[in-house]
């Protein structure tokens, strides 16, 4: 509850902050609306009425192409626009969505054109009780000296449950017996049982205990998994070996050479001869991907890369290192290595144009908006940081928008057709990195024409003799006008422009063809 809170309150107060930007630059961003739903819904399930919500009118959504913007590659979402629901447009899933226990959230964009408006809609995926706890594998056996003392800990396998909250595992029992209890160290997130001696063993009056771990969830019903559990009584080495460390922690850059040395673990133990021998291995519920990005040194303990480490597909590694010396039977400790791996700046940034205007007025006001645009860089910290600027002298610019790395294209001279047609704007986006990295996008913009040009002669004055005693109706003369414009902007018509006073006007015995300029002797 305490993630949730802290999500919502970072929300609100961005949203508030954000929207003063948004309308600074000519978008219009009305509401942020929140909705909440189940994983595992049927597709078609409705939230709610989005057009409603925001206010705008039903029958408009299609003329203004009212749709849904998600920054996931899946369509999990959509909207009616014959009604303006919003609905679950594809089965979700939300342990392949968020990994752990905090709120699982999705934010979508609601975009409207004409004029563009831009809605966000926040969906939480709420969890439900789909998966039981399952472990590693169906049985674990130890070797336990008789003697051993009361108290000692056997780490057994840790169960799995990708559900979140109070839907994950919440405790581990065990069958009522005399000799065991199971107690459970919390780790992170994690709770790692382990199995207790209370009692002491006797291996001359039993050599072999059988026993039954449960790993039980806190669904409604509760879900469960089982561990069988085998204890072999032997005689006596009667020291374990022991870590330097319990927990060793250690930073990893990505991309490292294959071979690199991690870490090295080291335990040592107080028997001699093959009693205090110790060899290293890692903890058998360890996950197989772990075992295909590095290894462990059976006899030094020394942990080494052997595969290629990715800092965007996982930031941190958790292993379990046992140690276990070579007595009759071997006594065993275990520790943890966590290992973080740490960013470098190998992904270049990635340009997403949301919305375009091709098509633009050339009597286009400064601030029209143009284009919505988003940079995204998968990187972390000023790696994943990303600026974003337009190359050459063009009469637009780019404006930060309020949210985070989106900008708005919009134009920032006036516009002229006829000196300018067309204009293709290269976008760049750079990342903070060292070196950086940076990518390029073209936009393609066409300047519409607007009746701003009169029409020209192509000669003024126009100076031309007339004979006497012409035959009515009879060409003497052609006028050619032009227009810069085009279209119907640029259709030029020709008429003669009468005189006015006593005198006698010779334009009066004249005719013109407003459709070519032709001028003729009048027949009346």
């Amino acid at each position: 509850m305490g993630i949730e809170r802290q999500t919502r309150r970072r929300l609100c107060s961005q949203f508030a902050f954000h929207l003063a930007l948004l309308l600074f630059v000519g978008i219009r961003a009305l509401a942020e609306i929140r909705y909440s739903v189940p994983e595992e819904v049927k597709d078609g399930t409705a939230l709610g009425n989005v057009a409603k919500d925001i206010g705008i009118d039903i029958t408009s959504l299609i003329d203004r192409r009212f749709r849904v913007v998600s920054e996931s590659k899946e369509i999990f979402f959509e909207v009616n626009q014959n009604n303006g629901a919003l609905y679950v447009h594809k089965k979700i899933d939300r342990e392949e969505l968020c990994h752990g226990s905090g709120a699982c959230l999705m934010e979508l964009k609601v975009i409207v054109e004409n004029p563009l408006e831009i809605h966000y809609v926040v969906v939480e995926i709420t969890d439900v009780n789909d998966h039981s706890p399952s472990f590693p594998e169906k049985e674990q056996t130890f070797e336990i000296g008789e003697q051993t003392l009361p108290g000692r800990r056997f780490q057994l396998h840790t169960a799995r449950d990708p559900d979140a909250g109070i839907n994950s595992i919440r405790t581990y029992t065990i069958t009522s017996n005399e000799h065991f209890e199971v107690d459970i160290r919390q780790s992170d997130e994690d709770k790692i049982p382990f199995l207790v001696l209370k009692k002491s063993l006797d291996r001359e009056q039993k050599n072999k205990h059988t026993l039954l771990v449960t790993a039980v969830d806190g669904g409604k019903p509760p879900r469960s998994g089982t561990l069988n559990v085998s204890i072999k009584v032997l005689d006596i080495n009667d020291n374990r070996p022991t870590f330097s460390k319990e927990v060793y922690s250690v930073a990893l850059k990505e991309n490292v050479a294959l071979d690199t040395v991690v870490a090295k673990v080291q335990a040592t133990d107080l028997d001699e001869g093959s009693n205090g021998d110790v060899e290293y291995a890692f903890g058998g519920h360890i996950n197989s991907k772990v075992l295909e990005l590095f290894s462990l040194d059976r006899n030094t303990g020394e942990i080494r890369v052997k595969g290629q480490i990715d800092y965007e597909t996982a930031d941190v590694f958790k292993l379990d290192v046992q140690a276990s010396d070579r007595g009759q039977p071997p006594m065993t400790t275990d520790c943890r290595v966590i290992i973080k791996i740490q960013d470098v700046n190998d992904n270049e940034p990635q340009i997403e144009v949301t919305s375009i205007s091709s098509m633009v007025p050339e009597d286009s006001k400064h601030g029209t908006v143009i284009s919505l645009i988003s940079v995204t860089d998968i990187d972390s910290g000023p790696n994943g940081k990303v600026t974003c600027s337009l190359t050459g002298n063009v009469p637009f610019e780019l404006k930060p928008s309020f949210k985070e790395n989106m900008y708005s294209l919009v134009t920032k001279e006036t516009l002229d057709r006829e000196i300018v047609s067309h204009y293709d704007i290269s976008i760049t986006a750079t990342d903070y990195g060292e070196p950086p990295l940076s990518i390029f996008k073209t936009l393609s913009i066409q300047v519409s024409d607007v009746n701003d040009n009169i029409p020209q002669f192509s000669h003024s004055p126009l100076e031309l003799y007339l004979t006497e005693n012409n035959a009515p109706g009879a060409s003497i003369f052609s006028v050619s006008a032009s227009d810069k414009d085009l279209n119907d902007n640029a259709a030029v018509s020709y008429r003669i422009m009468r005189g006015e006073g006593g005198h006698t006007d010779m334009a009066s015995f004249l005719n013109i063809n407003p459709d070519n300029g032709h001028i003729s002797e009048a027949t009346d």
